[in-house]
């Protein structure tokens, strides 16, 4: 609970407070709650004390109460750094939703918009500076948007001129603050680039001190090939890199985490410097564009519409997406494709497409009628989905890995808009519930540092992540016992609860279980690492 101090001659008389000409030296003070720093260390028992927005005292002898103006009563509760989202879908969302209330509510104080296939605030650095927003920001600069500013969504490579054009905007970006170079190969048109192309750009994010970070080429047949690819760019570019959202998909790939971990390991060992993170689902989220062979998609949505009404295209296509859809995206249950947002028929939204095809008169389990149907589908203006694709064994031996960290890979959603991915409104929550609490695979000390100090430091941030003297005051107070994330796939708009202060640079952003409105979220601004001299 937060305790609002009575003035010090009442005070005394009713708590028996020591002097009371005591000078109230702090702003607030987080009193004997069990601090989890964030290093990983064990818990202990400890007051922190806070003034303005650092950090300025941790006593586990304990601080006079009558020297703050506030006091949080955090007895039974767990004191950490507030966490650090690896990956969320926000960079201009961030705009119409400027205090992420689903993300807060995980004990989320800091968001990293690593672009993937999205848009990039243009100019970065004015449209950052712009904002008013609870939680703090991380951009980057975005091959898809630098791409596409120069080539649209066409299917080949860049002409030397084109690859210029496009190094100069990834430099304009690193100049006005991103942290690095994200990517998404798996989506068009960025799918389009080879290796070499990623390779130069990321030479430059690299002259600026920036870092690398990929939604790889392909997460299931060929994720042995992507994770190859992501640890040649940090070889070739001599650049720090960081695979988001690491996971085997398709039931032909589950155990391959063991491979992909040997092979980050080896990376490691060799002198590269390669991390990544996950999201704790068992099932992934995109658009319907990832169940079709990416030159299918060359040219937009009319291009399609002209291959699908070619025989021989169409022929070409169907033999390519059944080698998709059984190694990848569905295997032979439609049930495993659960519609987000269906455009052209909206009242299945949240259902399957076993439901869609079922009602169509077509056999659940009929892989051919799926294709069709998705095809149609994707004509008609396309789908996001939920791809229930993963094994949780994959995910917890990624989540126990030393180098693996947290993420949401969630967007910013307004209550009761749309049908998202429970993991906009869970993911870290969800860690802290079940992967610590309910099945005993990961103590709270790693996740926490996990969510805190490892993220930070892979940004360069000396002054987050860690409940210590001098710090940035991040800090998220939460019942170990209460926590849990309460969104469902069926019922995705149900907020994580646990989290009862959270604190972004030392102004409280909930208080007692409720948003309290305040926008305190700063830029943190790249690159992650010194430029090279």
């Amino acid at each position: 609970m937060v305790r609002k101090l009575l003035p010090v001659a009442a005070a005394v008389a009713l708590f028996g407070l020591a002097d009371p000409a005591l000078a109230q030296t702090y702003d607030i003070l987080i009193s004997g709650g069990d601090v989890v720093d964030g290093t990983g260390a064990e818990r202990f028992r400890a007051d922190v004390a806070i003034s303005g927005d650092r950090i300025v005292a941790v006593s586990r002898e304990g601080i006079d109460p009558a020297e703050a103006r506030t006091v949080i009563d955090a007895s039974g509760r767990v004191v950490t750094p507030g966490f650090i989202d690896n990956h969320a879908h926000v960079q201009e969302s961030i705009a119409d939703y400027p205090l992420s209330e689903n993300f807060l509510r995980q004990g989320i104080t800091t968001l990293s918009s690593s672009l993937h296939s999205g848009g990039q605030p243009w100019p970065l650095e004015e449209f950052a500076s712009s904002l008013e927003m609870a939680p703090n920001m991380v951009w980057w600069a975005g091959h898809t948007w630098t791409r596409r500013q120069v080539m649209g969504n066409e299917n080949r490579d860049p002409t030397p001129t084109e690859l210029e054009e496009m190094k100069e905007l990834v430099r304009e970006s690193m100049r006005q603050g991103a942290m690095g170079l994200s990517t998404g190969l798996l989506y068009v048109p960025a799918n389009y680039a080879k290796t070499e192309e990623v390779i130069e750009l990321a030479k430059v994010a690299r002259e600026f001190g920036g870092i690398y970070v990929s939604h790889m080429r392909g997460e299931g047949a060929g994720l042995l090939e992507s994770v190859a690819e992501v640890i040649r760019i940090a070889d070739e570019a001599d650049i720090p890199a960081q695979i988001n959202h690491h996971k085997a998909a398709g039931a032909g790939q589950w155990g391959w985490s063991e491979r992909t971990l040997a092979m980050i390991d080896s990376a490691n060992a060799a002198g590269l410097t390669v991390v990544h993170d996950l999201y704790p689902y068992t099932a992934g989220s995109t658009g319907s564009s990832v169940l079709f062979p990416q030159w299918a998609l060359s040219g937009g949505p009319d291009s399609f519409r002209e291959r699908v009404a070619d025989s021989d295209t169409r022929a070409r296509m169907e033999e390519e997406m059944r080698t998709i859809w059984r190694t990848d995206w569905g295997g032979d249950d439609l049930a495993r494709v659960q519609f987000r947002v269906l455009p052209s028929d909206p009242e299945y939204n949240g259902k399957t497409l076993a439901d869609y095809a079922e009602d169509r008169g077509f056999d659940r389990m009929d892989i051919e009628a799926g294709m069709d149907l998705a095809i149609e589908l994707h004509a008609a203006g396309g789908f996001s989905a939920i791809y229930h694709i993963m094994d949780e064994a994959d995910v917890i031996r990624i989540m126990q890995h030393p180098l693996a960290m947290i993420e949401t890979d969630g967007d910013n959603v307004g209550f009761g808009e749309g049908f998202p991915h429970p993991r906009s409104y869970g993911a870290f929550a969800r860690v802290l519930a079940r992967y610590v609490r309910e099945l005993g695979v990961i103590t709270l000390e790693d996740a926490v540092m996990k969510m805190t100090s490892m993220p930070a430091r892979w940004l360069g941030q000396t002054d987050l992540g860690v409940i210590e003297v001098g710090m940035l005051a991040d800090v998220a107070v939460f019942d170990p016992d209460v926590i849990q994330d309460m969104a469902t796939y069926t019922e995705p708009h149900q907020y994580s609860v646990g989290i009862e202060h959270l604190l972004v640079s030392g102004v409280p952003v909930i208080r007692g279980g409720a948003m309290t409105g305040e926008k305190p979220g700063r830029w943190i601004q790249g690159p992650a690492r010194r430029p090279i001299s």
